[in-house]
């Protein structure tokens, strides 16, 4: 039996979840105590049952003691020292097992660090160690001999040697910089790799609080869980005060707009890569809550938390007492080729909410309602070309006209699902790149389509985003071609406008809505008519309304499924490219979404009436949309 069925809910300090500090900690040494049966006898790696990952099951290894240890060390700080579990007696014994002889063929040993295209994933596993030492200096590293602190850091230091991606791993090295600076073993090379990683982190700085994840448009989890999470620790743990102001700040104004992806029933926006890694999506929010920087009251911190742990939990993210590649379930479509059976572990950064003390507000303040649970709202996140559509009933839907990663295209010339799709939502996933893409638009010319992969931002504001893109084709070309995208969102419905540009008359249109999934067709209704698909699922009902330029509407099936069910299936709408304009209206909702807004072309001018009256309207002649309220 877990530790945490025995842990009784407290519906009157948590009247939404019920969770106190108390299950936090049990859900610790529950996920803690799951692991040690796959630990090498020495605990110098831990092998997780699964397939290894690209970089090898010795790496696997590591990455499973890495990552526990973050867990451990988070659990164990936060009480004070207190660690009725032992944990870090098990964790100093793999520390000193993993650096006596690291790259020797054993059953301890760990692999040398390298650089990113070789031997690159021990310098990613390095930070979670050294913050790991960091957080419980006093209790572990001050208690290891001289020899023994040596073989550590000089096993540390190749972090801080080799090449990182050219992404959020340059914060790796400045991880393990500011633990041996913290400890008293910096020196130059230290603080090169911090001057390194601040200088950098600066030039991939938007605006608002947001960071895009290296050169490009990469806007994800990653933002939340590393761009600000090292930073921010490393000011704190090194009491930094300049640096506290300034990245606190960003964090704080991070968070105003990033709450608002979580669903009210706790689960995240599904969008991006490395989803496998769960609640560490609310990682930020913990350190927002532990710094003092954000704007969230301590009560809708501690909800969005504990709503953000136990939506996984409750929903079969561990087998076994052991978290699973995947996201509710194992799911191997939401994971990548570079996350092993210890990836999982990473949702150990949510447990950074435990350095806030017993007796913190976090953890003292009565429960309050998320951002989601809010009246229907939208709120344009201008650095990442966002617009997030939030409803009453929680659920959460942002349309994505400025994210779309470095390498959106795969081996194959797919686009990524994670990131090339129009929009997504935290109660439904993308459909698999070997199925129909849900919510895109593709161009048809010779029997070959033209996808969107890597697109532009041409601009957001209140209920509205747009973006450019020119469609790429494999083995054919509509050379100058390009399609406008924009979406005007009020309640629970869009209205999407897509402009071609320099595409010929008659080339074939596809446009797609929001896929519903479950876990046997049998789950799955639909409905169809000239004008409308009405799909529900057991949780969301999506509709798609043909408005212009594709009359043709059909129900595609999506065997492969997504994260919410085994078995997807997509509305379409087709046509043929006419006088340049597309338009349909969709809805996503967990509830009746209201009357379809009423839309009326004139020329490139949309003008929609929504439901309640008010109207919107945008003139879609032009490289940017001019898009008013009412006319």
């Amino acid at each position: 039996m877990s530790l945490l069925e025995n842990v009784p809910e407290d519906r009157v300090l948590s009247p939404l979840t019920g969770w106190t500090r108390a299950h936090w900690l049990a859900v610790a040494d529950d996920l803690l105590l799951a692991v040690r049966p796959w630990a090498t006898p020495e605990f110098g790696r831990i092998d997780l049952p699964g397939e290894p990952a690209r970089a090898g099951w010795v790496s696997d290894g590591l990455e499973g003691f890495a990552r526990t240890f973050l867990t451990a060390a988070f659990r164990v700080a936060g009480e004070g020292g207190a660690d009725p579990h032992g944990h870090l007696g098990n964790y100093r014994r793999g520390l000193l097992a993993g650096t006596r002889d690291p790259g020797s063929d054993d059953a301890e040993s760990w692999p040398v660090i390298g650089s990113v295209r070789s031997g690159g994933q021990p310098m990613v596993e390095s930070a979670s160690i050294a913050l790991a030492l960091d957080l419980t200096r006093e209790w572990l590293w001050d208690r290891l001999s001289g020899e023994e602190q040596d073989r550590v850091e000089a096993w540390l230091r190749g972090s801080l040697r080799h090449e990182p991606a050219p992404n959020n791993w340059y914060l790796f090295p400045m991880a393990v910089a500011s633990f041996l600076i913290g400890a008293g073993r910096g020196d130059a090379e230290t603080e090169a790799a911090i001057s390194r990683a601040l200088d950098l982190l600066e030039g991939w700085y938007r605006g608002d609080g947001w960071y895009t994840d290296g050169d490009g448009r990469m806007f994800d989890h990653y933002v939340g869980w590393a761009m600000h999470l090292y930073p921010v620790l490393y000011s704190h743990l090194r009491q930094d005060e300049e640096l506290g102001r300034r990245f606190g700040a960003r964090l704080r104004e991070f968070l105003t707009t990033f709450a608002l992806t979580f669903d009210g029933n706790g689960a995240p926006l599904h969008q991006g890569r490395s989803l496998t890694y769960r609640f560490a999506t609310v990682s930020s929010v913990a350190l927002g809550a532990v710094t003092g920087n954000t704007p969230w009251t301590p009560g809708v911190s501690r909800t969005l938390l504990s709503s953000g742990v136990r939506y996984f939990l409750d929903r079969g993210a561990t087998t076994d007492g052991l978290l699973t590649r995947g996201f509710h379930g194992p799911h191997p479509a939401s994971v990548q080729g570079y996350s092993g059976p210890g990836s999982p572990y990473w949702s150990s950064k949510a447990f950074s909410a435990l350095l806030a003390g017993p007796d913190h507000p976090l953890w003292t303040a009565t429960e309050e309602p998320v951002p989601a649970l809010a009246p229907s709202r939208t709120t344009p996140v201008a650095p990442a070309g966002w617009l997030v559509q939030n409803t009453a009933d929680g659920l959460v839907r942002v349309h994505n006209h400025g994210s779309d990663h470095h390498r959106p295209g795969g081996p194959d010339g797919r686009p990524d699902p994670f990131y090339a799709r129009l929009a997504y939502s935290t109660r439904t996933g993308p459909t698999s790149a070997h199925n129909v893409a849900d919510n895109t638009v593709v161009l048809g010319a010779r029997g070959v389509e033209g996808v969107r992969h890597a697109f532009t931002p041409a601009g957001t504001g209140p209920g509205w985003a747009a973006s450019r893109h020119h469609p790429e084709f494999v083995g054919t070309a509509l050379p100058q071609a390009e399609v406008l995208s924009l979406v005007l969102a009020d309640g629970a419905w869009e209205v999407r406008v897509f402009r071609l540009d320099a595409v010929p008359a008659g080339t074939a249109v596809t446009v797609t809505g929001w896929a519903v999934a479950a876990d046997h067709p049998g789950l799955l209704e639909q409905r169809l008519d000239t004008t409308s698909i009405t799909l529900t699922a057991p949780g969301p009902s999506s509709r798609l309304l043909a408005v212009h330029g594709v009359p043709d509407l059909d129900v595609v099936r999506a065997p492969a499924g997504n994260a919410f069910g085994a078995w997807a299936l997509v509305p379409r709408a087709r046509g043929r490219a006419g006088d340049g304009l597309v338009v349909v209206a969709v809805s996503l909702s967990g509830v009746d979404p209201g009357p379809a807004p009423e839309v009326v072309l004139d020329g490139a001018r949309v003008r929609v009436t929504w439901a309640d009256g008010t109207r919107s309207q945008a003139d879609v002649d032009g490289p940017v949309p001019q898009v008013e309220p009412g006319w």
